[in-house]
């Protein structure tokens, strides 16, 4: 067996609506609305990734064994130079945790910020060094 990629993670948060602004409005992804089955369900879409979202007491099955708003740790690479993100991440009031930093990122070396999304997730932001 060979894994290409991945295709999307859920997100268990406590409210859909603060998560969407903090994904859409802070960090730019576009919020998407999908139907499965019945029910309208909710993501983000960014390059050609996306979250979907599960809001607390209303997963959809089959679901992860315990999900918890808050557990999740991971990395977003930016487009943008990460100073330039800094920037906007400052000028929108955003708080960041630690960084700028060197890390091992998957394929090389990257420049990295942290920063908590409504749910206390921590938010990796990276560029790969070149």
């Amino acid at each position: 067996m060979q894994i290409a990629s991945m295709d999307h993670l859920v997100l268990t948060v406590k409210s859909i609506k603060k998560t969407v602004h903090f994904y859409r409005d802070v960090l730019g992804m576009k919020m998407i609305r999908f139907k499965k089955g019945n029910t309208e369900r909710y993501g983000l879409k960014y390059g050609q990734m996306k979250f979907n979202l599960h809001e607390t007491d209303n997963e959809f099955e089959p679901k992860a064994k315990l999900p918890t708003p808050g557990s999740e740790d991971f990395c977003l690479i930016s487009k943008t130079p990460i100073d330039d993100v800094i920037k906007e991440l400052n000028d929108k009031n955003i708080p960041i945790e630690d960084g700028p930093m060197i890390n091992p990122g998957a394929m090389g070396k990257i420049k990295s910020i942290y920063l908590r999304d409504p749910d206390d997730n921590l938010v990796e932001i990276a560029n790969y060094l070149k």
